[in-house]
């Protein structure tokens, strides 16, 4: 019985610690943080080019106003800080990387 309590206790800690990756302010948290580190590294002309705004009604949903030419500082950002990211958090940042990388595909045909 014990085993199950603690297999079952272990199983809920995993299942909170996902959800918490994907609450809306831990989300806003990461990108403030790479849109930081976005303006950081790109070069003084791009800067004010970079923008996230989380949306009011909808607060998973953030509009993200970046110059095609900053988008490789801002994907530079988000490798950065994939490994400090919880694992839901690295795996919607990732799937932010692959949607803009497919944008910019579809901008040079």
């Amino acid at each position: 019985m014990r085993i199950i309590n603690s297999m079952m206790k272990k199983f809920d800690t995993d299942i909170s610690n996902l959800q918490k990756g994907l609450h809306p302010e831990n989300l806003s948290y990461w990108y403030e943080k790479i849109i930081k580190e976005t303006i950081e590294l790109a070069p003084p002309w791009l800067q004010d080019k970079i923008k996230v705004e989380q949306d009011q009604i909808l607060p998973m949903k953030f509009n993200l106003d970046i110059s095609k030419r900053a988008v490789r500082y801002f994907m530079i950002a988000v490798d950065d800080n994939l490994e400090k990211m919880p694992y839901s958090t690295k795996l919607y940042f990732l799937k932010v990387q692959e949607i803009m990388s497919r944008e910019m595909d579809k901008s040079l045909v």
